[in-house]
């Protein structure tokens, strides 16, 4: 007899959530072993180190796909939460796809694809899962980049 516990997690019926089935079927078929959390989000591990995101679906008749992580903020970045936000509407106005915003001490990067039906899902995923990780690299990265000071601070010497 085989251990219950090693039996696979099954996808819910393709008509119970349509656009989660298939993400679900995307990220494996790329290798990646997602799971349901708690909330009905896939969430998945990509990366080295290993980054958790997360994909929310909502099915309807444009089915949108929002992929999201949220990673604790640290140096380089400043204490100031105006500071951080505003580096947040650099970044936003830079990126046209993945937006990022600031909620306590974390960072949020999401990513939203409307996925209609005969979508190449995995390459939505792989795009999606690039843009997201790429703005959350640029704005710790910016911080690096001797821009300590928020947008707009300090003045010219003219």
């Amino acid at each position: 007899m085989t251990d219950p516990t090693a039996l696979p997690n099954f996808p819910p019926p393709s008509d119970e959530h349509p656009l989660r089935g298939r993400v679900l079927d995307a990220l494996q078929d790329l290798g990646i072993e997602p799971v349901i959390d708690s909330d009905g989000d896939v969430a998945f591990q990509v990366g080295e180190p290993s980054q958790q995101l997360f994909v929310r679906c909502q099915d309807g008749d444009f089915p949108v796909m929002r992929i999201f992580g949220q990673w604790q903020i640290g140096a380089p970045a400043p204490e100031d939460v105006l500071a951080r936000l505003m580096r947040c509407n650099e970044v936003n106005l830079e990126w046209q796809v993945a937006k990022c915003g600031v909620a306590g001490d974390n960072l949020i990067v999401t990513c939203d694809q409307v996925v209609m039906p005969g979508a190449d899902l995995g390459q939505l995923m792989q795009l999606s899962v690039t843009l997201v990780l790429q703005v959350v690299g640029a704005w710790y990265g910016s911080w690096d980049q001797g821009r300590d000071e928020a947008p707009g601070a300090g003045g010219s010497d003219g």
